[in-house]
């Protein structure tokens, strides 16, 4: 997944994607919820001007911290929406993008500073001006290039990122007794591989070339990926030893070890250590950690992706989208986009166990929270603006064209609710992560309401 989406030579985010086209959008493979309606970066920014509300109002050292940042729009819908809070907008310090992709640096460069803007480089990343404030606007590969200080205050977005970041998919297997005497001086195999009972014990399911002259038919490829795509160039094949991930990470949670007792032999694990590893980055950054104390905890993320809310550990998520349909995930790598579910139960997980200044909200439904952040009532307010932007006489073509506008975006913004078989609303999920209050409070979007 990483070399496919983020290669320096023909990865999907960084250069394989055929010229002119990208991969966001009705011409792209597929379209996220900020390019659906400019409400939901809107939300997105009036949840963190409530956090920032909630936390005593600090004066300096706020940093919006965005990681995937796509072509720029939810940020750019965030900032346009925070600069009407003149008192937090003057008390951010930095706007940090993590950004692999050296087109899509660009991208936002020319969104959030102007085409003609400059971007100079450094040993921390590259640099630009926002046009919003005069903001300064760092663009770094990896979260880790960022400072940490004790005094800032860090927003956190991270939209359709998680879904993105490398999976190990493991299946727990039924191993016969192979160790009927003590093992030789000269035995160089694993001890947790030589069992003289039975044991269960988990084996990878790795990518593999799939075999010469292969046809969708042989490979047994759904028929609704299989439509106008090669076959596969690879495919997943249960490893028939262990691995050094087989075992470590099915080890590393009770969650994942429960599932020796609950489901046995056939039992399917997806884990993402990468997704635990930015959780703990973004709970040691909001309440501190023994490596970067933090003696008053401030701060905020925001996680907004798709995947089980019910503590349920992702099986069988992986998926290709190219041109807005599902794909084989295995066939034409470098031009496929590649996703899996989000384990949220395990980013809270990690999170909780990186700092002891942090707690976590949710997951809650994409609807729950927009809704509660008000996005029927932002888009009435839209739809009146578009409406009495000047007196027309009824049946007037422009007065045709206002209403069809309105319309779109009340459209668009019934799709970020939808709570149907597939809908956004549902299949979306928002968690948070914050300063640890000992629940006095909980954030707005989340059971709570807006601390004035």
């Amino acid at each position: 997944m990483r070399m496919c989406l983020t290669a320096d030579i023909g990865g999907y985010y960084t250069g394989a994607i055929e010229e002119g086209r990208d991969q966001f959008g009705l011409k792209g493979d597929f379209v996220t919820s900020p390019e659906i309606s400019q409400v939901f970066g809107e939300l997105c920014g009036i949840w963190f001007v409530a956090e920032w509300m909630a936390q005593g109002r600090q004066s300096k050292g706020v940093e919006l911290i965005e990681v995937g940042p796509g072509r720029g729009t939810l940020m750019d819908d965030m900032l346009r929406t925070i600069r009407r809070f003149p008192a937090m907008a003057n008390s951010i310090d930095a706007i940090y993008m993590v950004e692999a992709s050296p087109e899509l640096r660009v991208a936002q460069k020319n969104l959030l500073c102007g085409e003609d803007a400059p971007m100079t480089e450094s040993k921390v990343g590259y640099h630009s001006v926002c046009k919003y404030n005069a903001l300064p606007i760092v663009w770094t590969e990896t979260i880790k290039s960022i400072p940490i200080a004790a005094e800032k205050m860090p927003f956190i977005m991270a939209h359709e990122f998680f879904d993105a970041l490398p999976i190990h998919a493991f299946q727990l297997v039924s191993v016969p007794a192979t160790q009927t005497t003590s093992p030789s001086p000269t035995d160089t195999s694993s001890p947790s591989t030589k069992t003289s009972h039975p044991t269960l014990q988990w084996r990878e399911l790795l990518v593999s070339p799939t075999p010469p002259n292969s046809t969708h038919a042989t490979l047994n490829t759904p028929p609704s990926q299989s439509r106008d795509t090669p076959p596969p160039d690879f495919q997943l094949t249960l490893s028939q030893q262990p691995t050094r991930h087989s075992l470590y990470l099915p080890e590393s949670s009770p969650r994942y070890r429960a599932l020796k007792t609950n489901v046995g032999s056939g039992a399917l694990v997806e884990i993402c250590p990468d997704a635990a590893l930015y959780a703990s980055d973004f709970a040691s950054r909001i309440g501190g950690s023994p490596q970067h104390p933090k003696p008053r905890p401030s701060g905020a993320a925001l996680i907004l992706d798709y995947g089980p809310g019910d503590g349920s550990v992702p099986t069988n998520s992986l998926r290709g989208i190219r041109r807005h349909r599902r794909v084989s995930p295995f066939a034409e790598p470098g031009l496929t986009d590649l996703s899996a579910d989000v384990d949220f139960a395990a980013l809270a997980e990690a999170a909780t166990r990186a700092s002891d200044g942090i707690e976590v909200h949710g997951p809650v439904a994409q609807a729950d929270f927009l809704e509660v952040m008000g996005i029927r009532e932002r888009v009435d307010m839209l739809a009146r603006a578009m409406m009495d932007d000047g007196e027309l006489r009824a049946g007037d073509d422009e007065e045709e064209g206002k209403r069809k506008k309105v319309e779109d975006v009340r459209k668009a913004s019934a799709r970020l609710v939808d709570r149907g078989p597939g809908g956004m609303g549902k299949v979306y999920k928002a968690l948070a992560i914050l300063p640890e209050n000992e629940g006095r409070r909980r954030p707005v979007g989340f059971g709570g309401d807006v601390a004035a």
